[in-house]
């Protein structure tokens, strides 16, 4: 046990130089990112380029490499130059296995650098539709009305039908109805105006400072088609807003229930 411990001793004066040196620059590192990544994050904020993480990321990659290509020759012995030349052979045959890595990295940047879409923008796109959370170099974090998180890869963002959606357009909620003939169209529409709204506030479901509207669109054997339009709140379901404002006018004398229970 003696032994072990004089060895250990021994190797650790040796090259407590080198450990020192390793330790250094592996803080100066660690420092250098996390200053980088604020100013980074402040310098995007006030151009026209979209702030997300993959250029924090990408920063962080670079300032590692350089840190690790500093320690390679006083601290392993390794002369860099050999390494690159030895990663460069085989960089063919890790390329085509990371394919769709770089398919990906090229399609975030082709997104970030083209303004096509940002952190905070609503999309839709390869079936689902939310809000942009953040820009990884790999993927896109787009984040559903219901909480669900969809990880989808930058290529499939960069090649599939993407829309914006203007954020009046992606809360908007339709809930039809058919109003008797012969009643007054403006009363009709003040009475699922009041009601609609007074449900949905009491409920936090509409968004802030917006008011229901009635459209009428046509007539029916029936009587008059019409949509009740209401604005929901961010992060409240579609669905939850469609059945408050549906209960909301159910018992209203001026509807007409005979479609609805085929009669």
């Amino acid at each position: 046990m003696t032994g072990e411990m004089s060895a250990a001793m021994r190797w650790l004066t040796a090259n407590a130089g080198r450990i020192i040196f390793l330790l250094v620059v592996a803080f100066a590192a660690w420092a250098v990112t996390r200053v980088l990544g604020r100013l980074l994050r402040k310098a995007l904020d006030r151009t026209s380029i979209p702030s997300a993480s993959i250029f924090v990321n990408i920063m962080r990659v670079l300032v590692w490499a350089f840190a690790v290509s500093t320690v390679l020759q006083p601290v392993f012995g390794i002369n860099p130059t050999s390494l690159m030349t030895a990663l460069g052979v085989g960089g063919i045959a890790v390329s085509l296995g990371l394919k769709d890595t770089i398919a990906n990295v090229i399609g975030g940047f082709t997104m970030m650098f083209g303004n096509v879409i940002q952190p905070g923008d609503r999309v839709t796109v390869a079936g689902t539709t939310g809000v942009v959370k953040d820009i990884t170099w790999r993927q896109t974090v787009v984040r559903e009305r219901n909480g669900n998180e969809m990880v989808i890869p930058n290529a499939v963002m960069n090649s599939a039908s993407l829309a914006k959606l203007d954020p009046s357009n992606e809360c908007l909620v339709t809930v039809p109805f058919t109003a008797k003939g012969g009643g007054d169209a403006d009363a009709i529409a003040a009475r699922i105006v009041d009601a609609v709204q007074r449900a949905t506030d009491e409920r936090g479901l509409a968004l802030p400072g917006s008011t229901p509207v009635v459209k009428f669109t046509g007539f029916s054997p029936y009587g008059i088609e019409g949509q009740v339009l209401v604005f929901a709140a961010d992060g409240v379901l579609h669905s939850t807003v469609r059945d408050c404002a549906a209960r909301a006018i159910a018992g209203a004398d001026f509807l007409e229930q005979r479609a609805a229970v085929g009669a």
